[in-house]
């Protein structure tokens, strides 16, 4: 919905998800649209597993962004 805004965005689940988020992708008249999955499940990680799974997807969003360095 921000990408319609003109706001661009780069949508984050978790892989448990993926399903979910082509489905609702498509729905929004989006099909094919590019997110970053990450490993299930978040909740129960710590603040440094986090970090780095954070500092791991940079590089997909950037691109995704269109924003590669």
């Amino acid at each position: 919905m921000l990408e319609r805004a003109g706001i661009p965005a780069v949508s984050i689940c978790t892989d448990a998800f993926r399903i979910t988020a082509e489905a609702m992708a498509s729905q929004y008249g989006f099909p094919g649209y590019e997110y970053i999955a990450v490993p299930h499940p978040i909740a129960s990680r710590t603040e440094k597993e986090m970090t780095e799974m954070a500092r791991a997807a940079l590089p997909e969003i950037a691109r995704i962004l269109g924003a590669e360095s």
